[in-house]
């Protein structure tokens, strides 16, 4: 037997006639309509009565929402690969990964010469075909470092830059036939292509034999190439009951052979009969499908296809990838998928991790943790992965991403009460909220995800007027170490649900948030641009104004060094939360003088307006190391360190966000956050060139600090504990990890068993 256990396809091969082009667009949307999994089309490029393919493709994708499409098969003389390479990528890339590349060594000689393309014997037509594949495959490895250089016997390529990058891992389906051919598809093929009434020498099971034995030899297994065949002399109606030709169930008898035997798993129907394709569809490819599945259960065939050769050649020997459960399957991605790019690293960090596996509910993540906890490597978990403090990507670890968990929902109007899964965006909460007047107090971007926010803190432009985000959560739904699901909130674990807001990151996975939001229409913002040079001086000023400002007032400020012979400037943002112009334009006048002023805008908007996702490409941005501190005022003394800080050109940006007001209202033991004295948040980051004279210069102020918010501090020294959770909080929840996560599972958020010495601030008798 030779099933190799891939899951069923089925398509249709069309004829792109120029004659009637409607027709061919229509039976490709009637392939999809049909429950058909594959649309392809001939790829004859020098007959005139044809459509050109690949532009054809395009439309198709355009006008269909599911279904693969594919040349069947491309003619390669008359596509330079370099170009063919980009095409592809791009098609892939605005199909939403429906792509496939069907690619042959190109048939009629003679015809393709006429077009001015090169005359090649079967052999150099071969040489030519294993050139282009790699040429192909590296203009998709867009991780690969530096440009894209080949020089080959058919084609050169000096310097070419990769990419784009394809939104999925495009298979390469060979047609090939004889044994030369045969061979390059069992070394580089993802999938062989024939027509069965061509399979006539050296016929099917010798050329399947071929094909495996040069899979073998190349360090593959005969798995990795998907067998795909074309079915071109068929017929439903027919009353002579040839092979195919006959009624549905006595296609699914002969075709079964062709899956369990010969290995086949894709199916493509000719005729351009609309009938034909509809039957095939809705009948046949249903119940094949039931026959193979009967006869793979009654034989423990395998149940998936196997990875690719070029993801299993990427693959860590330090995981077990083929334990994953079938649950996650379809939801992992390897070092060598073409999506692992988009997933390996945060929007701030870089990140090589062994595995990604995309939880899209609560089991899932019961499956992923479970998975994860038998590897024996680093665990991370990710909700949106702007990830400033490096916790949720690793190198050569897991990362549980929870960013395809991401609804939004409104359960209770009247009581505003609201349910966010962790891998929303706070830009969308507040684009979903608005429609009810609602809005939670979240961070100040729009593309920072739920999951992390919600249990650090959440200090954002509604903070002074309505509080942290973590002052909001009435329940969460979490899954713990130990792999249950749990509800919790104040009647429920409620000391798991004292725990989570402010140090979740230690005790689980929050897979749904429930919130009180508040009544948010329209607020007042305003972004004001000053002179920074006197930076002490403007620092005490801006920190005197805020504390004085109504609790209706949040404002964030921007410290950025000289460069290029321009001054220290500061970029001053402040949120009035309400519609009231009069009380907005006096709270925010005052600002207008802390500074000599370069530029300034105010506006009256809705809320949401203010945090749009900006839908950030996550690649690790840079700014890397990051420190973070709470600061009771910003006193004279405070302003003098910082701006020996800002002026030394060490530091790339300091952010200070105001707190105060509603933040204070929570008395300090209602949950893990306990800092609710201090007025201010400090940030400071710069490049890693420039990480060691970042320390140092945080240590100008250090003597200042009291307290770190989490989630902007890079640093994992143990005494940055007693800053994060001062005494007695830190001792409560080292008591409730020890009962919670005593394997210490989630330990990557300022691990709670960790050995926390005296801090700096304790040494020098600041108040933790």
């Amino acid at each position: 037997m030779s099933d190799y256990g891939h899951e069923l396809s089925f398509g249709s091969f069309i004829t792109p006639s120029a004659h009637d082009p409607a027709r061919a667009v229509a039976l490709a949307e009637l392939t999809e309509a049909a429950h058909l999994d594959i649309a392809s089309f001939q790829d004859h490029p020098y007959n005139p009565d044809l459509l050109d393919t690949h532009t054809l493709l395009t439309w198709v994708a355009a006008r269909t929402k599911r279904i693969r499409v594919s040349a069947n098969v491309t003619n390669l003389p008359l596509r330079p690969p370099p170009m063919l390479g980009r095409a592809a990528a791009s098609l892939d890339v605005l199909s939403q990964g429906r792509f496939e590349l069907g690619l042959g060594a190109g048939a009629f000689p003679h015809a393709v010469h006429g077009m001015g393309g090169p005359r090649l014997t079967p052999g150099e037509a071969l040489g030519a075909l294993d050139e282009a594949i790699d040429i192909i495959r590296g203009v998709w490895e867009t991780d690969e470092p530096g440009s894209l250089r080949f020089a080959g016997e058919h084609y050169s390529v000096p310097s070419m830059k990769r990419g784009p990058r394809p939104a999925h891992d495009i298979s390469i389906w060979v047609g090939s036939y004889k044994p030369r051919m045969l061979r390059l598809t069992g070394r580089k093929g993802d999938g062989w292509l024939p027509t069965l009434e061509y399979l006539q020498s050296p016929g099917m099971a010798e050329a399947i034999k071929i094909i495996d034995e040069a899979a073998l030899e190349a360090g593959r297994k005969p798995a990795d190439i998907r067998r795909l065949l074309n079915l071109l002399d068929v017929d439903f109606s027919a009353t002579s009951r040839g092979h195919l030709h006959g009624p549905p169930e006595q296609w699914v008898e002969e075709l079964l052979p062709l899956v369990l035997d010969h290995g086949f798993s894709a199916f493509l129907i000719g005729g351009d009969n609309p009938r034909l394709i509809r039957t095939f569809g809705e009948e046949v490819g249903p119940a094949l499908r039931e026959a193979v599945a009967r006869e793979r259960a009654a034989t423990d065939a395998p149940a998936e296809a196997r990875r690719a050769a070029v993801v299993l050649a990427k693959r860590h020997a330090s995981l077990d990838y083929d334990s994953v459960p079938p649950s996650l399957a379809a939801k992992v991605v390897e070092p060598g998928d073409a999506a692992y790019e988009e997933v390996r690293h945060t929007y701030i960090r870089t990140g090589s991790p062994a595995l990604v596996i995309q939880a899209a509910n609560a089991d899932d993540v019961v499956d992923a943790l479970a998975y994860a906890r038998g590897q024996g490597v680093e665990v991370s978990v990710r909700s949106g992965g702007h990830g400033i403090s490096g916790r949720s990507t690793n190198d050569g670890g897991i990362v549980i991403d929870l960013s395809k968990m991401n609804s939004v929902e409104v359960i209770d109007p009247a009581t505003r009460r609201v349910r966010i899964e962790p891998g929303a965006r706070w830009g969308d909460v507040a684009a979903a909220l608005a429609p009810h007047g609602l809005a939670v107090s979240s961070g100040d971007y729009g593309d920072v995800g739920v999951g992390g926010l919600a249990t650090a803190g959440g200090l954002g432009f509604l903070a002074r007027r309505y509080g942290l985000t973590i002052d909001h959560i009435t329940a969460a739904e979490i899954v713990v170490a130990d792999g249950r699901r749990l509800r919790v909130d104040a009647d429920h674990h409620a000391d798991l649900f004292w725990a989570i807001r402010g140090a979740g990151g230690n005790f689980g996975i929050v897979t749904a948030f429930e919130l009180q939001a508040e009544q948010v229409g329209e607020v007042v913002s305003a972004t004001i641009t000053v002179d920074a040079t006197d930076t002490a001086v403007f620092l005490t000023r801006w920190g005197r104004l805020v504390e004085d400002a109504p609790r209706e007032l949040t404002s964030f400020l921007s410290l950025f060094p000289a460069r290029r012979g321009r001054q220290v400037t500061g970029q001053i943002t402040v949120v009035y939360a309400s519609d009231d112009v009069q009380g907005a334009q006096d709270a925010l006048t005052p600002f207008l003088i802390a500074a000599p002023v370069l530029d300034q805008q105010a506006q009256l908007a809705p809320y949401h307006a203010l945090i749009v996702p900006p839908r950030n490409r996550h690649q690790g941005q840079g700014l890397e190391d990051t420190h973070s501190g709470l600061l009771e005022h910003l006193t004279p003394q405070v302003a003098a360190a910082i701006e020996e800080m800002i002026k030394s050109g060490d530091v790339l940006i300091m952010q200070f966000r105001s707190m105060g007001g509603a933040v204070h209202d929570v008395s300090k033991d209602a949950m893990a956050w306990s800092h609710r004295t201090q007025q201010f948040s400090v940030i400071a980051s710069t490049a890693p060139a420039y990480a060691s004279r970042l320390d140092d210069q945080w240590e100008r102020l250090r003597p200042f600090l009291d307290g770190i918010y989490l989630s902007f501090e890079s640093s994992t020294d143990p005494a940055r504990l007693l800053d994060a959770f001062p005494e007695p909080t830190l001792t409560r929840l080292r008591a409730l990890k020890a009962a919670w996560d005593p394997d210490g599972v989630f330990n990557r958020n300022f691990n709670l068993a960790a050995t926390a010495a005296p801090s700096a601030m304790t040494r020098a008798g600041q108040a933790t």
